[in-house]
């Protein structure tokens, strides 16, 4: 476990993860327009920013009028955020601490802090993600009622096309290069993609694995998620892959801010996660069912590391429940949802 932790502090002592990073606008603008949004939740207030890397955000917070800053960075990297932190002038809001958050103490004076600030998002949101870490920092050092940004986080998902696995391959300078995907696509199965997926490769609309909410949500909340529906397409397309992305939210009491890996929204260095089905890719019209299993496991040797394991299942058998009501073209739910509308449309006249 300790092994594992130093690798991955390690990691980020990498100036091109950061570049990557602070390069991804759609990343930084959703953290500045919040912190900016609200101000009166920064003003004179102590905020914690876990894993602080380079110090952008403890900056965003000290701009926002932040008393004090304690910018907690485990990796080396702390050095570079001290000098970045004085060349923005922020050296007497703004403390960097070199240390794991697990090993992070306030002073004797300061009992909690009012806001924690943190980007600990991974891929698919949980994949070598600080959630652990900022859920530790929560219990032990923020005040009753204090302030976390983000404060919330959704995962999707949706059955997809991955042309870049299937059809880019059909005709390659005039030559089918078929049995090259084939072979592709059996090497890529260890590992989900990581990639950037045109929206109109999604074959449905969004559905919510999870949503986590992180004024109170525990670790042991994020040892597995399970997924078991059927989901209808909204239209015609062959199911090559199932699509995960993310949204977090942060706190506001006027307009909602969110930062959006969705694919139809502005890029970011998360792309999309996306599980291949290497074969038997079936293709569905629109309102067909799409069933499947999706389990997200925490790895029992890498805490910060998931196992992602995929069933397709058949629509059409009878141990496959469908929602209540369902779009979905099959006799049956065509039938049911017809008869839930017209008890609800009795209902209302009977009012």
């Amino acid at each position: 476990m300790e092994v594992d932790s130093d690798e991955y502090f390690k990691s980020y002592e990498d100036l091109d993860i950061h570049e990557l990073m602070l390069k991804d606008k759609a990343r930084n603008e959703a953290y500045k327009n919040a912190i900016f949004a609200n101000k009166h939740l920064f003003q004179d207030k102590i905020v914690l920013d876990v894993g602080a890397g380079t110090g952008i955000l403890s900056i965003f917070a000290a701009q926002a009028g932040a008393k004090k800053v304690y910018a907690v960075e485990a990796s080396k990297l702390f050095e570079l955020a001290r000098e970045i932190v004085k060349e923005n002038g922020f050296e007497d809001v703004i403390e960097v601490v070199h240390c794991k958050i697990e090993d992070f103490t306030l002073p004797d004076d300061v009992e909690k802090v009012d806001v924690i600030v943190s980007e600990f998002m991974g891929f698919y949101l949980l994949h070598e993600s600080m959630l652990d870490s900022v859920i530790l920092a929560r219990e032990r050092f923020l005040k009753p009622n204090g302030s976390m940004f983000p404060d919330r986080a959704i995962i999707y998902i949706s059955p997809c096309r991955i042309p870049s696995l299937f059809e880019d391959w059909e005709n390659v300078s005039g030559v089918k290069m078929t049995k090259f995907a084939e072979q592709l696509r059996k090497q890529r199965t260890t590992k989900p993609e990581i990639a950037s997926i045109q929206s109109s490769d999604l074959l449905s609309d969004e559905t919510i694995i999870a949503f986590l909410d992180l004024n109170d949500i525990s670790t042991s909340d994020l040892d597995r998620f399970d997924f078991n529906e059927v989901i209808v397409a909204n239209k015609e397309g062959r199911v090559e892959g199932i699509c995960i992305w993310f949204d977090v939210l942060f706190p506001s009491d006027n307009d909602e801010i969110v930062l959006s890996t969705h694919p139809q929204c502005e890029s970011t260095h998360w792309k999309q996660t996306i599980v291949p089905i290497p074969e038997n890719n079936e293709t569905v019209e629109a309102f067909s069912p799409i069933a499947f299993k999706l389990t997200i496991q925490r790895h029992p040797e890498h805490f910060r590391r998931y196992n992602i394991l995929l069933e397709i299942l058949d629509p059409y058998s009878d141990e496959v429940i469908h929602p209540l009501p369902c779009d979905c073209n099959l006799t049956k739910c065509i039938l049911t949802k017809a008869h839930l509308q017209s008890l609800s449309e009795n209902d209302f006249v009977n009012a």
